[in-house]
């Protein structure tokens, strides 16, 4: 098919986010990079945001979008949402205060709440990011099985950490033979012991793991795993199920990391998509509706490894004599269980009860009309994605099944594609997953599918159409 290509998006968002691009020089004599996440950044500048209410953002160049990046998935019921204002302010006239620093009603309801959703969390505690909760969760699986060795899956993310910051997206030409991938190190400044102490895994490649794990059986104290791999590329339904027998067959925890997948599959998460009891769970984004917090549970006997004690604070010098590291699993946090963020979970949750199936039928009606509008100008490709999260793959032959098929795909017209739909008020950053909120309407929708399809037409539609 012919190509015929318009002016270069690039040009066009210089064009129209000046003002984010003077912003962005100015923040660089603040902070490295202009950013305090790397993740915020893309070139030749990000997008810099003023305003966000419902589904919409505005920059400050007065742009208005249609958001799908929702702040990378926490925000499921979209931006400023008047239900959950309205718990947050309640929460602080009521109690007088938005941190007591000791036990409070709110740890208690919000944890009924999660336990009932997801009946794996026989026991739980809070964290103040899903980063922090999947740490804790390493550590509660090396106290439990008494191996300190990890293993994960190439190409998954589980926070910015040593241990887990491990062939997220490696070099496939460095990263060996796709059936005993090399742990390959994502940062600066990361000891070497961790490359040695974190095995990466093939993603549903069961007879694989099963060689690597039975091979390291002795080590190994703990398998993570995102069920949907970055939020959009599913395990299979034999994978999953083989993967716990296998882990509990040769005594490892199985970490199901659905702080990405947790109340966007389904009030259930991905477990009770494929019907898979992991031994324990980390939960983050959604649950906040904005706000950083994050929850591990799972098996009381794993859980209650981390139950305060006599002797398991340790800056309690009165105790300190009676006490060793052997008797005590460490967890603690200032802002754990905060009552103003967890009251703004409970409103979330209230809202996703009622709401989530509207959004997961807008975000099949998204997904097919991108198909659709894909088949119309003949490009080999699909939305990929379970519940509200979905990403957009061009140009691949076969199935994308794990994060090599990934790399084979069409990475460089779909970040075109990406800068072609912001300048057309849709915005998501460049290559990253698409994010569905309740705030999102059939209209939102229907001018998302018409943008794909001008877009479309831009970069594949040729003189025939």
């Amino acid at each position: 098919m012919a190509v015929q290509k318009v002016e270069h998006p690039m040009l066009d968002y210089k064009e129209k986010t000046k003002s984010s691009e003077r912003f962005m020089e100015e923040a660089q004599q603040v902070m490295p990079g202009g950013v305090t996440a790397n993740i915020k950044y893309f070139d030749p500048h990000p997008v810099v945001m003023k305003h966000g209410k419902g589904a919409k953002l505005t920059d400050v160049d007065d742009n208005e979008y249609i958001d799908y990046l929702m702040s990378y998935g926490s925000l499921v019921t979209g931006h400023g949402h008047e239900r959950v204002k309205k718990a947050v302010m309640d929460q602080m006239e009521q109690d007088g205060t938005w941190l007591f620093g000791t036990p409070h009603y709110l740890e208690v309801e919000m944890g009924k709440r999660l336990k009932q959703h997801f009946p794996s969390m026989e026991r739980l505690r809070y964290t103040n990011s899903g980063t922090e909760a999947t740490l804790l969760s390493l550590r509660l699986a090396a106290a439990h099985t008494g191996k300190h060795k990890i293993a994960k899956f190439e190409g998954h993310y589980h926070g910015g950490y040593d241990q887990m910051l491990i062939s997220v997206n490696p070099n496939v030409e460095s990263a060996g033979d796709a059936d005993t991938p090399k742990s390959l190190p994502e940062s600066k400044g990361m000891h070497p012991a961790h490359v040695r102490n974190t095995i990466a895994l093939p993603f549903n490649n069961l007879e694989a793991c099963k060689q690597i794990l039975t091979e390291h059986k002795d080590e190994v104290g703990a398998v993570m795993i995102e069920p949907v791999q970055a939020g959009f590329i599913p395990a299979e339904l034999s994978f999953m199920k083989g993967l716990r027998a296998i882990t509990e067959q040769l005594g490892i925890v199985l970490i199901f990391d659905e702080v990405k997948t947790g109340y966007r599959m389904g009030l259930g998460g991905a477990q009770a998509l494929y019907g898979v009891k992991p031994d324990l769970t980390t939960l983050g984004k959604a649950i906040g509706g904005g706000y950083p917090v994050g929850v591990v549970g799972g098996k009381e006997e794993i859980m209650m490894h981390s139950a305060a004690s006599q002797g398991s604070d340790v800056f309690d010098s009165s105790t300190s004599k009676r006490s060793s590291a052997k008797d005590v699993l460490f967890h603690s946090g200032t802002y754990n269980g905060h009552p103003m963020i967890l009251a703004a979970g409970m409103a979330v949750l209230d809202i996703l009860e009622k709401d989530l199936g509207a959004a997961l039928k807008r975000t099949e009606a998204l997904k097919n009309g991108i198909n659709e509008t894909l088949r119309k100008y003949g490009v080999k490709g699909e939305a990929l994605g379970i519940g509200t999260i979905f990403s957009v793959i061009l140009n691949n032959d076969g199935k994308v099944r794990n994060y090599r098929d990934l790399q084979q795909t069409d990475l460089a017209t779909r970040k075109e594609i990406d800068f072609r739909l912001l300048n057309k008020g849709i915005y998501i950053k460049p290559m990253s997953r698409y994010s569905v909120s309740t705030a999102h309407t059939d209209e939102d929708i229907n001018k998302t599918i018409t943008a794909y399809d001008d877009v479309l037409r831009e970069v594949y539609g040729g003189a025939r159409f």
